[in-house]
């Protein structure tokens, strides 16, 4: 926001100036009488025996009836301090007890929201190194004055100026250091923080601050109240006006139950989230009551995680909404073949300014436009940015004293870490990445060769042929996933939303399980039989995201490069016997040539997937326990 010099500033609008304090990506604090309760010069002076006189320049300058540059010169003359006294202040005035009441936990706040802090005064950076230190406020970050020393005659080191080339040594200083700051990291919003008329100064030239607060706490100054944005009197107002995200839990099965656990405790001790969480619940009987009932009676999800126990600040909600509404990070953990109704359910309510994750597994078909990423799909929908989440993070697994990893990928590195700060605890840690799609897609995928490693422990073919199939498995989601998205990188493979959750899944996971038992029955009971029987109502993802998978290597005409994603499919299918996954290669050819054989008798193959999977997803009284 450039203002030109010679052109009065209009202040603020009263509507605007909650939005820019909510928005600021970095503020500057004034130091004397905005920090500390005192200013550090008169502090000095008094300490010296010589206050009153100082004090009497100091008030003449902070109203703006003093040049800055000679009220300066004028104090340090009256003072002219030697090495060993201001050593001696120093020692006797300690930071902690010379800072004003909640600037501490201000400054804490904006931290824990990445917001960087300056500190731009016109003290002296000797006076103003200890409170910065305590404040954890960078050194490089502290734009003040510096003294002159000089040896007198009788060996004695003493003040005997200041640096006229520090911005804050002359009139106009503050809004040329934020102009300095602004050449160095390009923000959008900049707030000013003050007491002084050097502190309203910072508003009023092109490149200064966006907002300036006035602050009273220490002394009240009648031109400040005047031109300032907002007047405050305490921090605690500044706290209270500071955004709190608030989060909705979109699925309630094992795995979106073990993820709100974390969620819960983390939002209850990180100042940055509202501490009541909303997950929405599909609502099914449960005994003599409900599932949702249940879950907040119980603190924990008795159907799909008996025994995690939930902070009590998550509310279940069978309205997905109200779930929604006035949520600003949206965590989506249900199903994939239920994500497009739902976001079409939430379209109208979800806030504009709101963030969501996808922490499901899958690819969503579309009839039109082909295979879109889950992430995409929300995106475009609900109009709002979407990371994802994942990783080797097997549900009955994530409980305090144990450990495991998982991966966030997103295109913004602030939302990155937002996500970061709400779902990581001590137990389940989290690494950043910009690979979106490469993270994504692994994450789907692997639950295809999860069926693969099911039929090789269902048929007894021993850890030889498993490990195999898991080589083939990766090189084929890698591939596969770069072929659709050029940008994904090689090494998102090595990442937990990779190797680690392929490891995992294919060992542990529900497609392992499900996939396991219709190779020990031979293919006789359907892979929907035994869902129903084995998952307890979740929903097993791999073989739609199998069926998925094909649709797009038919389109493509990719068949012959992924020969175990064929295999997979056919023996899913009933063409081919489990055990057939040794050798797939030559299933994957003989599958091809049975589906063309049928090509030019019934409608296509592809067309048949695809209406299958437009079924399944509108398919909305089934049971969304999720994975």
């Amino acid at each position: 926001m450039l203002r030109p010099p010679s052109t009065p500033r209009q202040k603020v609008s009263p509507s605007q100036v909650p939005i820019l304090w909510s928005q600021a990506q970095a503020v500057c604090f004034d130091v004397d009488c905005t920090i500390t309760k005192q200013d550090a010069l008169d502090d000095l002076a008094e300490f010296l025996g010589k206050g009153h006189a100082v004090r009497q320049i100091t008030h003449q300058a902070m109203n703006g009836d003093m040049d800055l540059d000679l009220a300066l010169q004028e104090r340090l003359k009256i003072m002219a301090p030697i090495v060993d006294s201001l050593q001696d202040y120093i020692l006797s005035n300690p930071a902690e007890g010379r800072l004003v009441d909640g600037i501490q936990e201000l400054v804490q706040e904006l931290q824990a929201r990445n917001v960087p802090i300056y500190l731009i005064s016109g003290g002296f950076r000797e006076l103003i190194l200890p409170v910065a230190d305590l404040l954890k406020i960078p050194r490089n970050h502290i734009y003040a004055n510096r003294f002159v020393y000089m040896a007198d005659d009788d060996g004695q080191i003493r003040v005997h100026g200041f640096d006229p080339t520090e911005p804050t040594s002359h009139e106009g200083g503050k809004p040329e250091a934020i102009r300095r700051i602004r050449s160095q990291k390009p923000f959008q919003t900049i707030v000013m923080i003050g007491d002084g008329i050097t502190d309203l100064e910072a508003v009023q030239e092109t490149g200064g601050a966006d907002l300036f607060i006035g602050f009273g706490g220490v002394i009240e100054r009648a031109k400040v109240i005047e031109g300032a944005d907002w007047f405050v009197n305490s921090y605690q107002e500044l706290i209270d006006a500071l955004p709190r995200w608030k989060v909705a839990m979109i699925g309630s099965g094992a795995f979106a139950s073990s993820v709100a656990q974390m969620i819960t405790y983390n939002v209850a001790k990180k100042a940055t989230f509202n501490n009541r969480v909303d997950m929405y619940v599909y609502d099914e009987p449960f005994g003599d009551t409900t599932l949702s009932k249940a879950i907040n009676t119980m603190h924990e999800n008795p159907k799909f995680l008996p025994g995690v126990k939930f902070g009590e600040n998550l509310v279940a909600n069978p309205d997905l909404q109200d779930t929604v509404k006035d949520a600003d990070l949206l965590v989506f953990c249900a199903p994939h073949q239920f994500l497009k109704n739902m976001c079409q359910q939430i379209q109208t309510v979800v806030k504009p300014t709101a963030k969501a994750i996808s922490l499901t597994k899958g690819i969503h078909i579309s009839p039109t436009d082909g295979p879109q990423l889950l992430s995409t799909m929300i995106r475009r929908m609900l109009q709002i940015e979407c990371c994802v989440m994942m990783g080797a993070n097997l549900a009955n697994e994530i409980r305090p004293g144990g450990f495991c990893e998982s991966t966030i990928g997103s295109h913004s590195t602030e939302d990155g870490e937002i996500f970061k700060e709400l779902l990581e605890t001590d137990y389940f840690s989290i690494r950043i990445i910009s690979d979106t799609e490469g993270a994504e897609l692994a994450g789907a995928l692997k639950n295809v060769v999860a069926i693969a490693s099911g039929f090789c422990d269902g048929c007894d073919l021993g850890e030889n042929c498993k490990a195999a199939i898991l080589r083939q498995g990766l090189e084929e989601m890698r591939e596969l996933s770069k072929r659709l998205y050029p940008t994904v990188r090689d090494e998102t493979f090595w990442e937990s939303c990779g190797v680690a959750d392929l490891i995992a899944t294919c060992y542990g996971g529900r497609n392992h399980l499900v996939s396991q038992e219709y190779a020990k029955r031979a293919g006789k009971d359907s892979f929907e039989q035994l869902e129903k029987e084995l998952l307890n109502g979740q929903k097993l993802q791999g073989v739609l995201t199998s069926s998925e998978v094909q649709a797009v290597l038919q389109t493509k005409g990719w068949q012959k490069s992924f020969p175990l994603f064929v295999a997979v499919d056919a023996i899913v299918r009933g063409l081919f016997h489990p055990k057939d996954i040794v050798r797939y290669r030559t299933v994957a050819a003989e599958a091809e040539l049975k589906d063309l054989h049928h090509i030019n008798s019934e409608p296509s193959l592809l067309e048949k997937r695809l209406s299958k999977s437009m079924r399944i997803q509108n398919i909305l009284h089934l049971d969304v326990g999720d994975f």
